[in-house]
């Protein structure tokens, strides 16, 4: 059986470095966790590396609600990147 794909959402800088705001993408079986998805996606391409040459600082919501890198994303459906927000 295979792994439906999952919903790629990217804002702001990840969004515009990147060049798309969404994408569908069937997710390798070794990316468990944010952390992982962040850190395979950054390998495929150049413009994947540029946006996410600084993970730690990318953040990460599964379905609406944000977690942590090493939170799973088994089943999710919408994955969403973004940079870190600043307050006003």
């Amino acid at each position: 059986m295979t792994a439906e794909p999952t919903r790629l959402v990217y804002f702001s800088w990840v969004r515009e470095r990147i060049g798309v705001q969404e994408e569908r993408r069937t997710l390798p079986a070794t990316v468990k966790t944010a952390g992982d998805l962040v850190a395979w996606l950054a390998g495929q391409g150049d413009n994947y590396a540029y946006a996410l040459e600084a993970p730690d600082s990318i953040r990460v919501a599964v379905d609406q609600e944000h977690v942590d890198h090493d939170e799973s994303i088994a089943g999710a459906r919408e994955i969403a990147l973004f940079p870190p927000m600043t307050g006003g």
